[in-house]
């Protein structure tokens, strides 16, 4: 759980510098939804699927993520919100680095509080 712990921490913290550097408002309605969508792909795609499960292997989860981060950005452009320049990249790939980072350790714990139960 410490592990866990920290990972969020410092991801917020970073998350902090990185929004403060990008001066991009994270507080927004879209950028939640972009932000939920690439951390919650990082967490399922590639965390557990790649990272814990090993059930796919990562050139073809990079594959999915890409097509579900690109599909986003295309619903964007059709709804005429610029979201595709290079700020945004970073910020979609610190949260699905975050997003998989924590998938994995999330699972670990679960596995550790399976095995002692």
């Amino acid at each position: 759980m410490k592990s866990i712990t920290v990972v969020i921490i410092v991801g917020l913290i970073l998350l902090y510098f990185l929004d403060t550097a990008l001066k991009i408002s994270l507080l927004n309605q879209e950028m939640l939804i972009h932000s939920g969508i690439r951390f919650f792909t990082g967490f399922i795609l590639i965390g557990i699927g790649v990272f814990y499960a090993h059930k796919i292997k990562f050139k073809t989860s990079v594959g999915l993520a890409l097509t579900l981060v690109l599909a986003d950005d295309i619903y964007d452009y059709f709804r005429n919100i610029d979201s595709f320049n290079f700020e945004a990249m970073i910020h979609s790939l610190f949260f699905l680095l975050w997003g998989s980072i924590l998938g994995y350790l999330f699972m670990k714990l679960a596995q550790r509080k399976a095995e002692q139960s």
